[in-house]
């Protein structure tokens, strides 16, 4: 048998694990303030706050939606700017472009930084 890496689909399934580890590495940063567990760099402390306070609403997965967008790719996105999620005009008009910092300040208050979006998670 050919090693594991040479079999069909190895590889993209390597990838495409590599991506969500560094997608559950993302929210590690961008959540850390919400349980004293979760420290910028821990994923698994990171998938587990995400798990428990955002899953409900959002996906780390590329395209899928739930009441909120998929934030799979989210660090360089305009606000608003999926064409497969009806967001707030409070949201398409507000012209930020996440980075860490950005959401890292929305997650603290995010009726504060874009009044009249559609979020229910009103900040720790």
């Amino acid at each position: 048998m050919p090693p594991k890496a040479a079999r069909p689909g190895a590889l993209r399934r390597a990838v495409a694990g590599t991506w969500a580890l560094r997608g559950w590495a993302l929210v590690a940063v961008m959540l850390p303030a919400l349980t004293s567990p979760a420290r910028a760099g821990d994923p698994k402390a990171g998938k587990a706050v995400f798990t428990a306070i955002c899953s409900g609403c959002h996906s780390v997965q590329s395209g899928q939606n739930g009441r909120g967008p998929s934030l799979y790719g989210i660090v360089g996105r305009r606000t608003g700017e999926r064409s497969s999620f009806l967001y707030s005009p409070a949201n398409q008009a507000s012209n930020l472009i996440w980075d860490v910092a950005t959401l890292d300040t929305y997650i603290q208050a995010p009726h504060a930084i874009v009044p009249g979006t559609m979020m229910t998670y009103g900040g720790p």
